[in-house]
């Protein structure tokens, strides 16, 4: 490893545990998620915190620390003592929208350090994806020696994935899931965004629609029970516990809750048998990059996005 290096981490969790094993190079902690609410290509600029800011406080009653996050940014001003720059995420679509974006950053702000990827995701000798941070130091260390040199087409691969995602059209990202690339994970998390969406028999998106199969088919005490299962079986999402949490009180009118039960109602079962579409009676108001939620459905059939009538 290079004292010369800086190290682009996926978020403090990360960033600690490299300081905790005396990894060598600067850190630069991505903090945002950007999976979630409206996105601007340009990053970094007024439009883009204020736009943020507006997001994260309403949606999540976060308090959202511009200040912060333009200190981590602002290590990419100045990049001459660096000989590359390391990203480090993960296999989930919650990093690679953040790993797109944070690529894009570097290109706008003209930087031509080469650049690497240390993605965890399927880990030798593990049954499950693994995160960057659950790595043992020997597996992380690992995964670091084998990590990737990002080509001129993986970079472009990624600047198209970001402008597409700041735009109304997510169609275009179709295109990306079939297009080679290092991003070895790329495929799938793009397909998990356009199940993001609404689908055409139910009105529920993926996500949603397996929350419920899952209070089907274990015996679920409560709603944090229920975070727990949605945890472990979220597969290419990569959510956390507050994103969770809010799809699982949207999904309040599908169950019926008592101390210590939450059982499929009614709805519940209409909505996972396909039987009748829910889409005006569940809050779809939420932005993805640059596409509300509710502008579009998804069609399994024809796999793509249909503009809601």
């Amino acid at each position: 490893m290079s004292e010369n290096s800086l190290h682009i981490t996926n978020g403090s969790s990360l960033t600690d545990y490299l300081s905790k094993i005396n990894f060598k190079g600067d850190t630069l902690t991505w903090h945002e998620m950007l999976c979630e609410g409206p996105t601007a290509k340009e990053i970094d600029t007024p439009e883009f915190f204020k736009n943020r800011k507006a997001f994260l406080e309403e949606a999540y009653a976060l308090e959202y620390d511009i200040d912060s996050i333009k200190t981590e940014f602002d290590k990419l001003n100045d990049v001459s003592k660096y000989t590359d720059i390391v990203l480090w995420f993960e296999y989930d679509l919650f990093c690679h929208i953040n790993l797109v974006a944070a690529i894009s950053l570097i290109k706008q702000k003209g930087i031509k350090l080469p650049l690497y990827l240390v993605c965890s995701g399927r880990i030798e000798g593990e049954k499950e994806l693994k995160a960057l941070s659950d790595l043992s130091e020997q597996q992380l260390l690992k995964e670091y020696n084998n990590r990737i040199k990002l080509n001129v087409d993986d970079i472009a691969t990624a600047q198209k994935a970001w402008r597409i995602y700041c735009e109304h059209d997510h169609n275009l990202l179709k295109e990306l899931i079939i297009r080679p690339s290092s991003f070895k994970y790329l495929s799938n998390c793009l397909k998990a965004h356009l199940r993001r969406f609404p689908d055409t028999r139910s009105g529920l998106n993926t996500l949603e629609f397996n929350t419920l199969v899952l209070i089907k088919e274990h015996s679920v005490t409560s709603r944090n029970h229920l975070l727990g299962y949605c945890l472990h079986y979220q597969g290419y999402y990569g959510f956390g516990d507050l994103q969770l949490k809010r799809m699982i009180d949207r999904l309040a009118l599908f169950y019926d809750e008592t101390e210590n039960t939450l059982m499929l109602n009614r709805n519940g079962h209409l909505a996972i048998e396909d039987q009748k579409n829910f889409y005006k009676l569940i809050d779809t108001n939420l932005q993805f990059g640059g596409v509300n939620k509710a502008d579009f459905q998804y069609n399994k059939k024809e796999n793509k996005l249909i503009q809601t009538i």
